[in-house]
């Protein structure tokens, strides 16, 4: 493990330990009559780290989703540190939620230090003139970004690398990246969607250890994550959703000891179980909804890198072209549900 010790004392967005980070009360998700997500509720606290887990199809990212602002929860509500989140992503992103996704998505013709510098727009007040005019202002904001990518890129272990393009990267190397560039926002909770997927024994212990740091920083962290002994080693608490709804809640002992959670996993029907055809239903119906959710917001990570590219001092033509094709590090494995 290369993470930097001398990051982990206090990152800027951590919260008092012990204090609510998130607070998700009944949240239910429905496409057209069906519904993928159904009455959960979820708390998750500062200097905690809480696990996601549940067979395919169980609305796990469906519920990931719920909490970052690409949907609207069609019942509850979601609350960061006591306020309500906005039903915008980057708004939410901007109060202090930041997230990875299960297929990578990065900048695949920025460099790595670039990717880290677009995490840093939320928390940058240089504008479009100030960029333009380059006062200093501008150069000193500029160089204060470039310092913290760069600190978040030594925490990581990407530092010697921070002028490679992001898609010349080793696939568990492109997971550290897509983590910097979510703490890059300064976030007091990350929402980790399966981080160790496609990933051999070595690299899913180096992350291990890089969630353990990130949690000594004072960041609370969700994760979703089908590694088993990953999940139950890294976690203090684990919550299980089967088809929409929360099964179980508590210690991993506690979790790996409940016989529905087992059936579940085995594909056998518990009581009140959905049938098969329902299931088929619900994981149809989001599957459409997050091909429709990914082509309506294609304009908004392009403004976004243009942004950070501008501050970043990088060609605007490249950030364009940059923008417009991002990576995805397993191909063929299709989004979990």
């Amino acid at each position: 493990m290369t993470t930097d010790t001398t990051t982990k004392d206090t990152a800027p967005g951590a919260t008092a330990p012990g204090e609510t980070v998130l607070d998700a009360r009944g949240v239910t998700m429905r496409f057209g009559g069906l519904t993928a997500v159904r009455g959960v509720d979820l708390t998750v606290n500062a200097g905690e780290i809480v696990g996601l887990i549940g067979p395919n199809g169980a609305g796990k990212t469906t519920f990931f989703n719920c909490l970052t602002g690409l949907y609207v929860p069609t019942e509850g509500e979601v609350r960061y540190k006591g306020n309500v989140l906005p039903p915008k992503s980057f708004k939410v992103t901007a109060a202090g939620i930041a997230r990875t996704f299960q297929n990578i998505r990065l900048f695949a013709n920025m460099t790595v230090l670039e990717n880290v510098l677009v995490g840093r727009h939320t928390r940058t007040k240089e504008g479009f003139w100030s960029a333009v005019l380059r006062g200093p202002g501008f150069h000193k904001a500029e160089k204060a970004s470039r310092d913290r990518a760069m600190e978040l890129l030594r925490f990581v272990g990407l530092d010697h690398k921070s002028e490679h393009l992001a898609r010349n990267l080793p696939y568990g190397e492109q997971r550290k990246l897509e983590i910097a560039r979510a703490l890059a926002s300064e976030p007091g909770l990350l929402l980790l969607d399966e981080p160790t997927a496609g990933m051999n024994p070595q690299e899913t212990r180096t992350t291990e250890e890089l969630v353990f740091a990130i949690r000594d920083m004072g960041i609370a962290v969700l994760v979703i994550e089908h590694d088993m002994r990953f999940i139950f080693n890294l976690c203090d608490r684990v919550a299980v959703l089967v088809q929409g709804e929360k099964l179980v809640e508590g210690d991993s002992a506690t979790v790996q000891g409940d016989e529905r959670v087992v059936a579940a996993y085995l594909g056998e029907p518990f009581e009140d179980a959905p049938g098969a055809e329902e299931v088929a239903e619900v994981e149809a119906a989001e599957a459409h909804a997050e091909a429709a959710e990914a082509h309506a917001e294609t304009a908004e990570p392009d403004a976004e890198a243009a942004e950070a590219a501008e501050t970043a001092e990088t060609d605007a033509d490249t950030t364009a072209d940059a923008a417009d094709t991002t990576t995805d590090a397993a191909p063929g494995k299709e989004n979990d549900r």
